[in-house]
């Protein structure tokens, strides 16, 4: 490679240009990166969203969930399928391996869908998530004079921001339904013999518009076409019904409307009906106790979230004289706020690293040109990462603010060597010297760039998630490496040809130069003492690892909580609002909370299902805020509000939980049996079992309770007397319980939504025995034909597998999960469930027990790969044993460290540890080629070694101080959003330094022993 040297001298101008247009291309490709939170990954999931109208769990689950989940497992690739039943939905999860191409797997479950024989009432949806699937926005939106702003909501800004590119979903919470209501009398509907959905049939039946063939005028072949509509209310409100049976009401049903009509006169839909337009809300929306619209929006999974946010913001400022708005949760000011952090700590390391190679080189020329390789590196690396299409996030900007402190090793040896050179010729500064000092560093600033790229590779074959957020790290910091070797051979090379016409001259041995020589000749006179004390410190660094802790990335803490209360499934959404707003003012009165925003009856994010009986809040906490004990005080608060007011509360208040890389810090117990009864009653054992545990919290159980129903038990034989179906019957009670939606109809020129209900409901068992069914031999009782009994049902099915199932979990408080999951494990297997109840324990510390096997391997592979790449740079096999005894005492740093502060084994420590197989190496590789030039001179073995550790001192202090002050900022860091870089460069530092320490010691004592006959032999010619 050193004809990219000497082209470089000879063509300075022209390098000088291309290093110009690569800047511009790197500023204007920065400009261009999407900005995000998190690197864009899809989960290899795909949920399937059933509906079937008016059936209970028990009829979702076996006419639509079992079907669907049948089909399903012969889909190759599924690992595992969950399910959960509810009142008329359905939703059933399939996880795949990642890299699994999702797009042929969704067709594949789609052609299962369509072969699954689902009831023709059931409608399917298919959904996908990723990391870009969650809200980046929550606003509350007010009225500025109070007028409502519902239309211009509709009309203007959600039309508007919609529009936006990159726009996913916009969805508002508290809108009013404007819908025509029509009520019919009951008692004259039964008279009649006219039922709900026999009055919208009728209804139905006069939107009619279809053709009728033609006629022929005057040789002109014209199109007839039919049709009959309502098109007013006034001809709604005197649409003629016809009644079943021909009957009319009697005389005292019609008193209150006047003279009943006569047999055969006819009946109108106002005579039985009242007909008015009304507004219907299914959603509550308020924030800080005051009514509003909340708006969540969702970006796609390609777009840029701060550009999208900056757009969102633009449009609605073009309503600031109309609406009010406030933002609860801003995922774009988060993301700015990460990527601002990541670029300060990177810019104090860029800082700390050049006052490093400053403080050592003593020169302030020298200093620049050393460190000109940072911005260039890091701009040619943004140039790739642009033409890859992957986004500036905490793990490319984690991955830069890491690569700062590396990129420079390789001017810093090169611009070292030109010095020593030249100061110890007697031609000064030339094209010639220039091309010699960096030729004769090349094979190792080579070699060891290359050993810390192939470091990187093994990430791409780590499996799962870990694989995916770490390999933007991994690619940012191999395009940094790789831009830094070609600055140090061609810019490096003549900015020091322009820089230094004349160059001080060279300095005598220093100090330390000869305290280290000595070190080195004692060490090598008592190598066994030397290798018994360095293993010694190793096994002592062991003994910290069990005060370390074990996770899968260290908790981090939120100053946003999400809670819920869930009443019974059968509560309205009146009575939930009812007991919503009571919670909602003691939060008001809670001084650790900032602002509120509440949902009453809106959609779960989660499931997708829309609860009535559930309402949602988003807290808001101020800083310096105790979020633990915060958390633990509104749980007892609302706690109380359930006792006062008699309501049957599930509770839930927890951190929020963003789109980010799961913590894997999640215990599960797994409980499966047929016995739905027994397994209540065992998830009950563990859900108590697991609150007594004082290192876990939110410990949840989603086996759901039983509530009262009434079972309608049909007689067939009655029922075909009758001439009554199951369909039927079921139709009649359910009109009975709920409006009947006619559809949109055009009335006086405007869409409106009509829906019919009766003026009176169900109120008890008796009135739905009463109900009357219309049959072929005339009116008849509910209880003529089916018996009505109150049972307890569960509200929902969960099954994972196919296999009935309940789910206790709670989250580990402190960062040793495995230490924990070991402590329930051993815990619940003593419990005596019911009979028939077998568990399986698990959850999060499986998952990174499986992702650290992958990560030991990966470090194995990548240690195999530095040793191919050294046997091939030097070419004896003994060599790169050498170089690799440096590896040995990594761990004595790395695990001191991160003992010292406190930081868990976690994956960030793990990618740190595999980092420092290419860092630690260079050093090594520095040192043991400057040895065999030495040799290659004719120097002893001991003499080489002497040489090489006093030339090469300054050059190995010098990187390895630059990578450790580089990485300080990230070390010391408690910002959020950088604290899988902490782990990682605490991890580094401490590694960095014992090895630096130990391989000028240790690389000399161990290269002496693999030639230890050929230097026997050399001390014995010289004592001679």
């Amino acid at each position: 490679m050193d004809f990219l040297t000497k082209f470089s001298l000879k063509n300075a101008m022209a390098v000088f240009i291309i290093s110009f247009l690569l800047i511009l291309g790197g500023v204007y490709s920065f400009s261009k990166l999407k900005v995000d939170q998190f690197p864009d990954i899809e989960f290899p999931q795909i949920s399937i969203e059933a509906v079937y109208p008016g059936a209970s769990p028990e009829d979702v689950d076996e006419q639509v969930v079992s079907k669907l989940e049948n089909q399903m497992n012969s889909i190759e690739g599924v690992t595992k399928i969950t399910s959960s039943a509810y009142d008329s939905i359905g939703i059933i999860t399939l996880e795949f391996p990642f890299d699994t191409d999702l797009d042929k797997i969704e067709q594949l479950v789609s052609s299962a869908v369509d072969e699954a024989g689902l009831p023709d009432e059931a409608s399917v949806k298919l959904n996908r998530l990723s990391f870009g699937s969650f809200p980046i926005y929550n606003i509350s939106f007010f009225s500025k004079d109070g007028e409502s702003i519902e239309e211009l909501m509709k009309d203007e800004v959600i039309p508007e921001l919609k529009k936006i590119k990159g726009i996913n979903n916009v969805s508002v919470a508290g809108l009013t339904n404007n819908l025509v209501q029509i009520t019919v009398n009951k008692e004259m509907a039964e008279s009649a013999g006219l039922s709900l959905s026999g009055i919208k049939e009728q209804i139905k039946a006069k939107y009619l518009s279809f053709p009728a063939g033609e006629l022929s005028e005057n040789n002109e072949q014209i199109p007839i076409r039919v049709e009959e509509n309502l098109d007013s209310l006034s001809k709604l409100e005197n649409l003629e019904l016809q009644p079943v049976f021909g009957s009319v009401p009697s005389t005292e049903q019609w008193g209150a409307q006047g003279s009943s009509p006569q047999q055969g006169e006819v009946i109108r839909l106002k005579d039985i009906a009242t007909i008015k337009k009304i507004t219907d809300q299914n959603e509550i929306a308020r924030y800080n106790e005051k009514e509003s619209l909340a708006m969540a929006i969702t970006k796609k999974q390609d777009a840029n979230t701060v550009e999208v946010a900056d757009k969102v913001m633009k449009v609605l400022k073009k309503y600031d004289d109309k609406i009010v708005y406030e933002i609860s949760i801003d995922s774009a000011k988060d993301i700015e706020k990460s990527v601002s952090t990541l670029v300060k700590e990177g810019l104090l390391g860029a800082l700390f690293a050049s006052i490093a190679v400053l403080v050592f080189l003593r020169n302030t020329r020298a200093t620049i040109i050393a460190v000109v390789s940072i911005p260039l590196s890091l701009l040619i690396a943004a140039i790739f990462l642009n033409q890859f299409d992957i986004s500036l996030n905490i793990m490319t900007l984690g991955g830069m603010a890491v690569a700062v402190g590396r990129v420079v090793d390789d001017s810093i040896v090169v611009i070292e060597n030109i010095f020593r050179r030249v100061r110890i010729s007697n031609e000064g500064m030339s094209d010639k010297i220039i091309l010699e000092s960096t030729k004769e560093i090349l094979k190792a600033i080579t070699s060891s760039t290359l050993t810390t790229v192939v470091v990187f590779l093994p990430i791409g074959f780590v499996g799962g998630i870990t694989g995916k957020f770490f390999l933007p790290f991994a690619l940012t910091i191999i395009f940094s490496l790789l831009a830094s070797l070609l600055v140090a051979i061609t810019i490096v090379p003549i900015l020091a040809k322009f820089s230094f016409k004349k160059v001080p001259a060279e300095e005598k041995e220093g100090a330390l130069q000869r305290i280290y020589g000595r070190i080195i000749e004692k060490s090598l006179n008592h190598k066994i003492i030397i290798l018994v004390v360095s293993v010694l410190l190793l096994g002592g660094s062991f003994a910290v690892v069990p005060s370390l802790g074990f996770t899968f990335i260290p908790n981090e803490e939120s100053k946003i909580l999400t809670a819920s209360i869930e009443l019974p499934s059968s509560t309205s959404l009146e009575k939930t609002n009812e007991v919503s707003l009571l919670v909602e003012d003691m939060f008001s009165q809670q001084d650790e909370i900032a602002d509120v925003t509440a949902s009453v009856g809106a959609r779960d994010f989660a499931t997708g299902l829309r609860l009535k009986n559930k309402a949602s809040y988003f807290l808001n906490l101020n800083n310096n805020v105790d979020v633990e004990k915060t958390i633990k005080s509104l749980e007892q608060k609302i706690e109380m509000i359930s006792k006062e007011e008699q309501a049957d509360l599930k509770i839930t208040v927890q951190e929020l939980e963003t789109g980010g890389p799961p913590s894997n810090n999640n215990v599960d117990v797994d409980l499966f049996s047929n016995d739905l009864d027994a397994l209540q009653e065992a998830s009950k054992m563990v859900e108590e079992f697991l609150q007594q545990n004082k290192n876990l919290k939110y410990v949840t159980n989603n086996f759901s309770k039983k509530q009262k129903q009434f079972l309608v038990e049909i007689d067939s034989e009655k029922a075909s007397y009758y001439g009554l179906s199951g369909f039927q019957i079921l139709g009649t009670i359910s009109e009975q319980t709920k409006p009947v939606n006619v559809g949109t109809l055009t009335l006086d020129r405007q869409e409106q939504e009509v829906q019919i209900s009766l003026d009176e409901t169900l109120q008890s068992k008796e009135n739905l025995e009463g109900v009357t069914l219309f049959s072929q031999k005339g009116p008849v009782k509910l209880s003529e034909i089916a018996s009505v009994n109150q049972i307890d049902a569960f509200t929902s099915i969960q099954k994972l597998d196919s296999k009935v199932y309940a789910r206790v979990s709670g989250q580990v408080k402190g960062n040793d999960v495995q230490a924990v999951s070991s402590e329930v494990k051993k815990g619940v297997e003593k419990l005596k469930l019911p009979e028939g109840v077998s568990l399986t324990s698990g959850g999060g510390n499986d998952d990174t027990v499986e992702i650290f096997q992958s990560l030991g391997i990966a470090i194995i592979v990548a240690i195999g790969l530095v040793y191919l790449t050294m046997l091939i740079t030097f070419g004896k096999a003994r060599i790169p044993f050498v170089i690799l005894s440096s590896l040995i005492f990594v761990p004595i740093g790395s695990l001191v460290s991160l003992y010292l502060v406190k930081e868990p084994l976690s994956v960030s420590v793990m990618i740190g540890f595999l980092m420092l197989i290419g860092i630690v190496t260079t050093n090594a590789i520095v040192l043991v080629d400057r040895i065999g030039q030495n040799r290659g001179r004719g120097l002893t073995i001991r003499n080489s070694l002497i040489e090489a550790g006093k030339t090469r001192l300054r050059p190995i202090l010098m990187t390895a101080f630059a990578t450790i002050a580089a990485l300080i900022p990230l070390a010391l860091t408690t910002s959020s959003g950088t604290l899988i870089s902490k782990g990682l460069a605490v991890t580094v530092i401490g590694g960095l330094t014992s090895s630096t320490l130990l391989t000028l010691v240790i690389v000399p004592v161990v290269y002496e022993l693999f030639f230890f006959k050929t230097s026997k032999k050399e001390r014995r010619a010289v004592t001679k």
